[in-house]
């Protein structure tokens, strides 16, 4: 269990710990900036690893659904004769994956300003008032995203899970992964799901901490999402033994202040709310929730990671303070610090996503065995950024060529890095740890402070 000392304790724990003696030369100090930056490994973090295993790796193999809950999502779809279910289940994926967010209703009003400040150049075409209105309201039709709001009944419940069962399971996964492998003494006793859909995430949590976890609360606004996840908790049934217990369901988010919960997830919710208000008042709710991580999940789009990076600035900025839990809020995953997104303020705007191999649902339409799910996800915990280690995140596939290495990094200073790594200048344990380490990893390298960068000659003293 999550012990009263908070996070801080269960972080300071699971630090690799300084040895006594010095470290053995094979495992020397190794310089991204040649002789500046260098591999963190003051306490021996490999002492007989591999390079393959070095602390940094985060990778998760190729993540499979429980063989129960594969079964009950073929039952349950054998057992309700949809016709053209293929179609449907991929009509929905591409849907869900190329949805934008609404457009808000400022951001409307300054559209249909500048709209009818161009047609008034032309007087001439729009005497009438009446005319001008009508003319603004159908340019406006054409060109503004029309977001609709989806109504999850029975038969569009069991589309969304033929769709998106595995998927969504193998995203979530790797986020609890992320918090297992870094913090290995966390044992949550509570989690709660904020629209739980078909359950995916109760499943998933079950597999990582099934041993620690009493009590799932799913919160999903749809009566008929709660029925079918109960009933795939069920083997298909409404009458059967749950696979997970302590499994609550419920169609509103517990009203009490003083409920909290070690660890409070959103999966792909965030994107079916109407309005940025509604955002962010969901945002702040669910961190009040929070006891020690907050995990949102969205897809692995433009439009998704930009959900995560308002949700991630509302926390770290917000001022308000729960009397009941006045710690504040760090990054744990992925980003290596609290500045803003480089990947946003770049000249041309990427989506900070990553990439899960799972292997499908043996739905009779799937012809692949393996699939890709890609995703965008930040992770929020209590407590002090100090607390845990900041390593450059690699973003993007690593490029392996003849003795050098590219790598992608965000930083702990808030910038990205192309780092070119060679084993001639920056070492054989830094090159060997980037060598095999994949996208979504941590190098495991001290980035040099601005006191520690080599002087220009201009800068340099003078000689005596």
């Amino acid at each position: 269990m999550a012990t009263a000392r908070g996070l801080r304790h269960l972080l300071t724990c699971s630090r690799w710990r300084r040895g006594r003696g010095e470290a053995p030369q094979s495992r020397a100090l190794a310089a991204v900036v040649p002789g500046v930056s260098q591999v963190d490994n003051n306490s021996d973090f490999l002492g007989k690893r591999p390079h393959r295993r070095h602390p940094g790796v985060l990778q998760l193999p190729c993540v499979e659904v429980p063989p129960a809950l594969a079964a009950a999502a073929q039952f349950l779809l054998l057992e309700s004769s949809m016709p053209n279910v293929e179609k449907q289940a991929q009509a929905l994926a591409n849907y869900l994956w190329s949805r934008r967010l609404p457009v808000e209703p400022e951001e409307l009003q300054r559209r249909a300003v500048h709209l009818e400040e161009k047609f008034l150049e032309n007087p001439d075409l729009f005497q009438v008032e009446e005319k001008l209105r009508e003319a603004v309201l159908r340019t406006l039709r054409k060109t503004t995203y029309h977001w609709q709001e989806l109504s999850y009944n029975e038969s569009l419940s069991l589309v969304y899970m033929a769709a998106r069962l595995d998927g969504g399971f193998a995203a979530v996964s790797r986020a609890f992964h992320e918090i297992r492998a870094r913090v290995p003494e966390f044992q949550p006793q509570t989690l709660m799901d904020f629209g739980s859909g078909t359950g995916s995430v109760t499943w998933a949590a079950h597999s990582a901490w099934g041993q620690s976890l009493r009590e799932y609360v799913c919160v999903d606004s749809s009566a008929a999402m709660l029925v079918l996840a109960e009933k795939l908790l069920k083997g298909g049934s409404e009458s059967g033994e749950p696979y997970v217990p302590g499994v609550f369901f419920r169609q509103f988010l517990p009203v009490s202040p003083k409920v909290q919960f070690d660890v409070v997830v959103s999966a792909f919710s965030l994107s079916e709310l109407p309005s940025k208000a509604d955002r962010t008042e969901l945002v702040q709710t669910l961190w009040r929730k929070t006891s020690h991580f907050l995990i949102l999940v969205e897809s692995g789009t433009k439009a998704g990671h930009c959900l995560l990076m308002d949700a991630r600035d509302l926390v770290l900025k917000g001022k308000e303070k729960s009397p009941l839990d006045p710690r504040p809020g760090f990054v744990f995953a992925p980003c290596p610090h609290e500045l803003p997104c480089p990947q946003l303020t770049a000249s041309k705007p990427l989506a900070c996503s990553f990439s899960q191999a799972y292997h499908c649902i043996p739905f009779s339409w799937n012809k692949k065995k393996q699939k890709e799910e890609k995703f965008s996800m930040v992770i929020l915990a209590r407590g002090s950024p100090e607390e845990a280690d900041r390593w450059p995140r690699i973003t993007q596939p690593v490029l392996k060529r003849p003795r050098h290495v590219h790598c992608h990094l965000c930083c702990p200073d808030g910038h990205m890095q192309h780092a070119v790594i060679t084993a001639r200048q920056h070492g054989r344990d830094l090159y060997r740890c980037a060598r095999v380490s994949s996208w979504g990893d941590l190098l495991p390298v001290i980035t040099p402070s601005e006191s520690e960068l080599p002087l220009s000659p201009a800068e340099e003293p003078p000689r005596s």
